[in-house]
């Protein structure tokens, strides 16, 4: 039998409530096999968020599936794919309201690229030293399951395994007779691989609907040990377009060569001067509000990374030196050129001089950063580099007046955010997750990744905290995307002991 706690509700009411514990392992076995079914039927819908019919039977879907275990549906519309809403009042006034944050939509896919037939269609697959990883038929799982299996598809691990997760934890405490002590909200997401573009004004226009004291993101991969994981932020994102020109037209290399300007040559030049062969950005400013301080620095050192391990899997030498660690990089702003295009490469090489070079450029935020600022920064960099900047198509009179012309594009997605460790929503999960697997999880200050939470937190002013369950090697956003079935269970498990561990936020 569980342990119980009486938690004391307004008015003086006492109610007894489980306490947040380990589910039996045969029962959380045959939860998470019971649950394989429901499962596939979600990963079988195509999730691209550029289709919106596809959108559509997810929103359905997902409509359909928290209905049967209770929960109220409300569409709240936007300009774009609406946010779900589901909500399930607990059974007291008093309880705290918990907002969970999960989005539906996955990345684009080139089916060519994956080792399956179908991207959506589901299969599980085993490891073999040999043969690496060998599809076998889903009857394998009447006999029970390992745990090093994996199921392949789209969005397995980003982000529909989470829901599934979320909806089994509840259907373990409704068959063993438990009631969460909490009112539940959840907020679906059908644009977050589109960068959110709607959400921020839809938190302002539904605060109240929103309303919560809490906010956790059950969303991305565990710390690289795969050990329980709670992460306390989340970098923020801008992006950049540069474009730099050369002649109206590519021109003959060897008719002009040397005497027309080359963009390629020209925005390389200009892209390095802005960091140093460390890796820091050297634009004046960048770093400024930064301040790493002895509380933050043992926070840091906590989380239990294998910086040589992390390299040989990158297969690089060194890393750069932003910080003194990789915890402690993550701390700062970045500035990193995800992408560079000029002229033609390979087979299609031409003896060119490019009429423009482009830069793709994404700065990762924290929250220290003013996003506006770091732009305007880059912006005036790049003016001081003797550019002319513009924000269009430069005009005639423009391109024979000005030796050397940038187009400047830029938008902001979101900012960071980032909760303390020490407080009360920190203790309070860290108490379930132990209890849950018997040590303290990692406790990450600030992820690297970004998600759509700043909203929430400046709008509804609340904690956040994120919950990631699924394995750091899952291929997220690329092919052959998975989740391993072992932190599946484990995500069951994981947030069925945060749904029945109390929780007192005004303590």
């Amino acid at each position: 039998m569980n342990p119980l706690r009486f938690l004391l509700l307004s008015g003086g009411l006492l109610l007894a409530v489980n306490v947040g514990a380990q589910l039996p392992a045969d029962q959380l076995d045959r939860l998470t096999l019971g649950s394989l079914s429901e499962f596939k039927e979600l990963l079988s819908i195509p999730n691209d968020a550029h289709f919106p019919d596809s959108i559509e039977w997810n929103v359905r879907w997902c409509e359909k599936a928290f209905a049967a275990r209770g929960f109220q549906a409300q569409r709240l519309s936007t300009p774009g794919a609406p946010l779900l809403l589901l909500e399930r009042k607990g059974s007291r006034a008093g309880f705290p309201t918990l907002l969970c944050y999960m989005h539906v939509d996955g990345q684009p896919v080139d089916p060519s690229k994956w080792e399956q037939e179908d991207p959506w269609k589901p299969v599980l697959k085993q490891y073999f030293p040999e043969k690496g990883w060998v599809e076998i038929p889903w009857e394998s799982l009447e006999e029970g399951f390992d745990p090093e299996w994996r199921i392949f598809a789209r969005s397995a691990s980003d982000d529909k395994g989470p829901i599934l997760m979320l909806l089994t934890a509840l259907d373990a405490m409704r068959i063993r007779g438990e009631e969460p002590p909490f009112h539940l909200k959840v907020i679906l997401d059908f644009e977050e691989e589109q960068g959110s573009p709607h959400l921020p004004a839809a938190v302002v226009k539904y605060r109240k609907a929103l309303a919560c004291d809490a906010l956790l993101i059950f969303d991305g991969p565990r710390h690289p040990s795969n050990l329980p994981t709670l992460s306390f932020g989340a970098r923020g994102i801008a992006t950049l377009t540069l474009t730099v020109y050369g002649p109206r037209v590519p021109q003959h290399s060897g008719h002009y060569g040397n005497w027309a300007p080359n963009p390629a040559l020209r925005l390389a030049r200009l892209l390095a001067s802005m960091k140093d062969d460390a890796g820091r950005v050297t634009i004046p400013g960048f770093y400024d509000g930064i301040e790493i301080d002895e509380e933050t620095q043992a926070i840091l050192a906590a989380v239990p990374d294998d910086e040589a391990a992390i390299m040989r899997k990158l297969g690089i030498a060194a890393p750069d030196s932003v910080g003194r660690s990789l915890q402690e990089a993550l701390q700062y702003p970045s500035l990193n050129i995800r992408g560079m295009a000029s002229g033609w490469v390979g087979e299609k090489v031409r003896t060119i001089v490019p009429a423009v070079a482009v830069a793709e450029i994404d700065i990762r935020l924290v929250k220290e950063s003013d996003p506006k600022r770091l732009l305007r920064l880059v912006r005036e960099h790049i003016e001081g580099q003797g550019y002319f900047v513009t924000e269009d198509e430069p005009t005639e009179e423009e391109r024979l007046t000005h030796p050397i012309i940038c187009r400047f594009e830029s938008s902001i997605s979101y900012g960071a955010f980032r909760t303390p460790v020490r407080s009360s929503v920190g203790d309070w999960l860290s108490r379930a997750l132990g209890k849950a697997f018997g040590q303290e999880p990692v406790k990450k200050r600030t992820s690297g990744g970004s998600v759509p939470i700043s909203p929430f937190v400046n709008t509804l002013g609340v904690p956040a905290v994120g919950v990631p369950t699924v394995n750091p090697d899952n291929n997220q956003h690329s092919p052959n995307e998975n989740i391993r079935l072992g932190n599946y269970r484990d995500g069951i498990q994981t947030l069925y002991s945060i749904l029945t561990e109390p929780w007192n936020p005004h303590r």
